[in-house]
């Protein structure tokens, strides 16, 4: 299986050649785009599990979640900066919904196909729904305030996004030095998800492949940026459904083939620190660092206001991924009934009008 996803290779040039020598044809450059993400993201897995095996499940969850939102980075810079605002906010609320539903949820059915029950530490679940929770509270103030006083002459809409991205990009920070330093013995591993799996790469080999990786996922997402809007009006679809739904599933490739990977090793640990940390990472800190670059790139600053159905959306996600987080269990049906949701959201907004 190996073998034939390394012959996907073949795509990463076929999409630098299609991208200057055929600018065009946007459809052709955003489908090579996307597939050169596959063959990256698994290597980016493999590497995540070498490394993983050397620093212990919770580290190697925050670097894998760490390399792979640079791509979510650097595509959402070159977004702003070619004044793709709201191209760049659908995408990081479609990169939370897609974390904790619908990769989690994948995770959940390969990894409850080969075990009944699938265990993890309850308490860093816990702890990581927590911080989602907080991810859907800063998307509701700044909503509130947009519709009952960021209208009104005077208003400080651009202000209050960027005092509230300091607050997340803190509490993030102090969420940092709480799972990797303070209470790092609490929220490791539960007894049940200690393999016998070993390292066969050094770490520092590892870590050279998840920045190599990082680095051609960052590129690849930027072509498949550029050609997603173009595309998009070819094939008819809205603004709001390219970002949350297809950016959004591009660019968390890499994410979501390392947490598969390891709920299929009866890893869980490993697998829910990455769906549910990537969704942490892009709301605490990918999202408010965008909009503090916003001020300094683009035509205008970035707001953390969303649309309301985008916030209802987050919020139903962060409910169930906290329902599913409390017990320190999983399995298969579980994972069902998260991809459903998720799908019941993809349909919704593929239906929604261009203009909510």
């Amino acid at each position: 299986m190996k073998n034939k996803i390394h012959w996907l290779f073949a795509f990463l040039p076929l999409t630098i050649l299609a991208r200057y020598l055929l600018p065009g044809h946007h459809i052709l450059v955003f489908a090579l785009a996307a597939a050169s993400l596959i063959p990256l993201a698994n290597l980016l897995s493999e590497a995540t599990e070498q490394l993983a095996s050397h620093t212990g499940h919770t580290l190697g969850a925050l670097l894998n979640v760490t390399f792979g939102n640079a791509g979510e980075l650097l595509v959402g810079f070159f977004a702003l900066r070619a004044g793709l605002v709201q191209l760049v906010k659908s995408s990081l609320s479609g990169s939370i919904l897609a974390n904790i539903l619908l990769f989690l949820g994948i995770s959940m059915i390969a990894g409850g196909i080969k075990h009944k029950t699938l265990r993890f530490n309850s308490l860093a679940a816990r702890t990581r729904a927590t911080m989602l929770v907080l991810a859907a509270i800063s998307l509701i103030f700044p909503a509130v305030y947009h519709y009952f006083g960021g209208r009104l002459p005077g208003s400080r809409e651009a202000d209050l996004s960027l005092e509230f991205a300091v607050i997340l990009l803190i509490t993030y920070c102090l969420g940092l030095l709480f799972t990797l330093h303070t209470h790092s013995a609490l929220l490791s591993a539960s007894k049940e998800d200690h393999s016998d799996h070993q390292p066969g790469w050094s770490a520092k080999k590892a870590m050279i492949v998840l920045a190599a990786c990082s680095a051609l996922i960052g590129w690849m997402s930027e072509i498949l940026a550029d050609s997603v809007e173009p595309a998009a009006k070819m094939l008819g679809l809205t603004e709001l459904f390219v970002g949350i739904i297809i950016v959004a599933v591009a660019g968390n490739t890499a994410e979501s083939v390392a947490a598969i990977r390891a709920a299929r090793g009866d890893r869980m640990d490993l697998s829910v620190g990455i769906s549910l940390g990537s969704s942490i990472q892009i709301a605490l800190f990918v999202a408010p660092t965008l909009v503090i670059l916003s001020h300094f790139v683009g035509p205008a600053p970035m707001n953390l206001v969303f649309t309301p159905v985008e916030v209802i959306a987050i919020i139903v996600a962060v409910a169930i991924s906290g329902q599913i987080a409390a017990d320190g269990e999983s399995n298969w049906l579980e994972g069902v009934q998260l991809v459903a949701v998720y799908l019941m959201l993809a349909i919704m907004f593929f239906l929604l009008p261009a203009h909510l």
